[in-house]
């Protein structure tokens, strides 16, 4: 009766957590259409953008003039990690931590030894994860809760700023883009300087000279900082799709394994059941022996 007794919690266990998997999956599947709405009407935007800035670099000699541009040696780097403000989501957070600190012992292990190297979190996955081993330069949860455009326009100001006063001397963005719903791609941008971003661009893809009124000059020291403020605000919702995206397929995973694990549980059960049901037949018999006897 102990045993049966114990099946029967654990069954009951089991069914809660099948209930909640199952509402969080919901959840996250109404959460995802609006967050794949907004990143795929936002990509062929950012993507225009990005080829005209780029036959605007092609076809004039603004790298030199404009501060943005200016590579210099990386002594200060900072990496812009983005991740989720809550869990069980599989592996979406562990896989951007691992790939934090690759690029960290890899490609800046010299900045990393001296103090040079500098987060900026948003998340709050990233922020209890990398305060232990790295400097927090920035950290911000309620964008993913909130996406703001206005918000992400005034950090990515301040990186703007940070860079041409030379406190930084190089930015990447490390996220989760969404490729679809069950597909999460781990993506490192360079962010600035903007010449890094686009270093490799097509001579077919060029377009041909236009006249610019006011001068390209003067068009792109107005069109870079709008560029890079959408290239963040673009890696925020990308990340939020591939977010929902993996708790989504995260959560139906746990309720098909809970299912799995009612059947086991249930066949144990009625096991367990049908023995002591023979075990009380065997002891009435072996009593009425023996009263005969």
């Amino acid at each position: 009766m102990t045993n049966l007794k114990e099946i029967r919690i654990r069954i009951a266990s089991v069914q809660s957590t099948q209930k909640i998997t199952s509402a969080m999956k919901l959840v996250s599947a109404s959460k995802l259409r609006h967050a794949q709405y907004a990143i795929l009407n936002l990509k062929p935007y950012s993507c225009k953008l990005n080829t005209i800035l780029e036959n605007l670099s092609s076809s004039a000699d603004i790298a030199c003039g404009n501060p943005l541009f200016a590579t210099r040696e990386p002594e200060n780097v900072a990496l812009i990690v983005i991740t989720s403000n809550k869990g069980l989501c599989g592996a979406f957070n562990s896989n951007i931590i691992k790939e934090v600190h690759q690029v960290a012992h890899e490609e800046y292990a010299h900045q990393l030894q001296t103090g040079k190297l500098k987060m900026i979190c948003i998340g709050r996955k990233a922020v209890e994860y990398l305060q232990k081993n790295y400097e927090i330069m920035y950290a911000n949860e309620s964008l993913l809760d909130h996406p703001n455009f206005e918000e992400v326009s005034k950090i990515a100001s301040d990186l703007l700023n940070d860079f041409t006063q030379k406190k930084i001397d190089k930015i990447a963005i490390i996220y989760n883009s969404f490729v679809n719903a069950a597909t999460q791609k781990i993506t490192l941008e360079d962010y600035l300087p903007v010449a890094n971003v686009h270093k490799e661009f097509s001579q077919k893809t060029r377009i041909a000279n236009y006249i610019f009124e006011p001068s390209p000059e003067i068009f792109m020291n107005e069109l870079i900082p709008k560029i890079l403020k959408l290239q963040l605000y673009k890696a925020l919702l990308d990340s939020i799709a591939a977010e929902h995206g993996a708790r989504m397929t995260a959560m139906a995973k746990a309720t098909e394994s809970a299912l799995e694990i009612l059947k086991d549980l249930k066949l144990k059960y009625n096991n367990a059941r049908q023995a002591t049901i023979t075990n009380e037949l065997n002891e009435i018999v072996g009593g009425a022996e023996t009263l005969k006897n």
